[in-house]
């Protein structure tokens, strides 16, 4: 049988699925709470699979492909949906993933981010890293963010993606958004030019490599609020990822100049709740005295302590959240132990409150 890409779509939204795999050799297979099922169906074959991708995918992402071996780029279905949408080629045939990007901003409340966090897209300037691995929700978390200085302040936003996922309108704020290999060649160009575009706000969809971490650091100093993400879990691992990026030579250099800019970590891990939905999980770091010092003195492994210590001032440990979110009987005992940084640690805490 030959599927039709937007019959597929039609199922996905109304499976509720967050993701669409595309894979020779397999009926069309929706991810539906975390799990991946496969519809009804025949198994795609090449020629399936081509026809898909050929049916959605722009002219010069197709090049793109066909040199690359593989594109990422948004899709909007109609008005119903927008998404994120991977092609890629693999033991010499094509297949799709397509991520489902909520129509609807979720508010920082939903998100369960604390309320000192508006206190923070407040800053003038700074870096706001947004941490995790993929699918953990990171995008959303910026789009939310984003979406409440749009709202609440005034200035001119400037995002950098590859793809972009989340359209924002102009609202108090202008906003500018680029695409990285349509608009702009990459991100470090991306950036260079934003500074030039009079910006108070940017946005970097990925700090992927040296060039970037470097125009991002940079921009953070020089007066911008930047947000940025990388594929890291934890502050201080996400400290160490930045300073690893650059050769031993300018690790010290790179210390100070971090130090003085970042103002948050926020890293999470995107979970099943008991009633199989999902709700994120969050690592708080913000700067303080005592971690710009930590940065500059090559001690992040001391930053977790500060975390712990760091309650009055909105800061929490992973750990610490995905307790709170077991006590509060949202998440089942498996996630914790699947997501904890110190698992031992964390069976002593859920037998201690289970003995009380």
């Amino acid at each position: 049988m030959a599927y039709d890409i937007h019959q597929l779509l039609e199922a996905m939204i109304e499976n509720g699925a967050s993701d669409l795999h595309l894979h020779v050799g397999r009926a069309p297979s929706l991810r539906v709470s975390g799990s991946v099922v496969s519809i009804e169906g025949a198994a795609l074959t090449p020629e399936d699979t081509e026809a898909l991708v050929q049916s959605i995918t722009p002219p010069e992402q197709l090049e793109r492909l066909k040199r690359d071996g593989g594109c990422d780029y948004g899709f909007s279905f109609h008005k119903k949906a927008r998404f994120r949408v991977n092609v890629y080629r693999g033991k010499g045939v094509l297949g799709m993933v397509l991520r489902l990007i909520p129509a609807k901003m979720f508010t920082l409340e939903q998100l369960r981010l604390p309320p000192m966090i508006k206190d923070l897209l407040r800053r003038p300037r700074g870096l706001i890293l947004v941490t995790g691995p993929t699918g953990s929700g990171k995008s959303t978390t910026l789009a939310s963010m984003i979406d409440w200085l749009n709202q609440n302040e005034d200035g001119h936003i400037v995002t950098i993606e590859d793809p972009i996922e989340y359209y924002h309108a102009h609202k108090n704020c202008v906003v500018t958004q680029r695409e990285v290999h349509n608009d702009v060649p990459s991100f470090a160009a991306g950036i260079r030019s934003a500074l030039r575009q009079d910006p108070d706000v940017i946005l970097i969809g990925e700090m992927r490599d040296l060039e970037t971490i470097e125009a991002a650091v940079s921009a953070a100093e020089t007066g911008h609020l930047v947000f940025g993400t990388l594929h890291t879990t934890g502050a201080a691992r996400t400290v160490d990822r930045i300073l690893d990026a650059f050769p031993a030579g300018a690790r010290d250099q790179i210390r100070v100049q971090l130090a003085s800019s970042i103002v948050a970590v926020i890293s999470q891990c995107l979970l099943r709740t008991t009633d199989d939905k999902r709700v994120a999980a969050y690592e708080i770091m913000i700067r303080t005295d005592g971690i710009a010092a930590k940065i500059r003195e090559n001690k992040t492994f001391q930053i977790t302590s500060d975390i712990e210590t760091g309650a009055s001032r909105g800061m929490r440990t992973l750990d610490a959240d995905l307790l709170a979110l077991f006590n509060q009987g949202i998440i089942p005992e498996e996630e914790v132990f699947n997501y904890a940084q110190d698992s031992e640690m964390m069976r002593q805490r859920i037998k201690g409150g289970a003995a009380r």
